[in-house]
């Protein structure tokens, strides 16, 4: 049995784009791996340690090797567990919408929780940087109110996509499955429909190569 983690990053419950199409894709597998446990977290509502203060002391803390303080391991427990919570997953599933053509803040804010060395990538001075998150995929809907599609003029501005994809390879991803819905706003209601159900078949095509 595996475990698939589905973390949702938008506010917006029923009314997002990303959600609506990542639901899609999560109930599909769910018919095709009735034995898998299925676990969704929403960043929104998910109480993140702030990673500030004692956090981050106690990450240069372990970097310079030294041991924390009671005050600096209490912090750093609560970023640890987080860590041990997305890394027991045995697949992935993220809804990310795009913001002033990046990510929900609270998605960064998970993001600079769980990338942290030792944990999800290593460094060796003579092999550089290492992911130690491997062998593991990761579906990801991205929806746009606007257009940015690859070739056109807009495409520089996407940095919704790039930054995700880059960071996930960073810590080790390599079977990356992606979804766009777009436009979400810029074409109307009825083009949005029309793009959300295009891309809800799409997703759902995906589950079959999901492994």
């Amino acid at each position: 049995m595996s475990k698939l983690l589905y973390l949702q990053t938008s506010p917006r419950g029923g009314r997002s784009y990303s959600s609506a199409v990542a639901d899609a894709f999560v109930e599909s597998y769910r018919e095709m791996h009735p034995e898998d446990g299925i676990k969704k977290l929403n960043v929104f509502e998910m109480d993140l340690p702030s990673f500030d203060g004692l956090a981050v002391q106690a990450k240069y803390t372990i970097l310079h090797g030294k041991e924390h303080s009671q005050e600096e391991l209490e912090a750093w427990n609560e970023v640890k567990a987080v860590i041990e919570e997305f890394k027991s997953a045995d697949k992935y599933v993220m809804a990310v919408p795009m913001w002033n053509f990046g990510i929900p803040y609270r998605l960064k804010q998970y993001l600079d929780i769980i990338v942290q060395p030792g944990y999800t990538f290593s460094y060796i001075p003579e092999e550089g940087y290492k992911g130690l998150v491997t062998g593991k995929p990761i579906f990801i809907v991205y929806s746009r109110g606007g257009e940015y599609k690859q070739g056109s003029e807009y495409e520089a501005l996407d940095l919704q996509k790039k930054y995700i994809e880059t960071i996930l390879r960073f810590i080790g991803f390599e079977k990356i499955f992606s979804v766009v819905v777009e436009p979400t706003l810029m074409g109307g209601p009825d083009v949005a429909i029309e793009k959300r159900s295009s891309a809800i078949e799409e997703a759902k095509s995906i589950v079959k190569q999901f492994q």
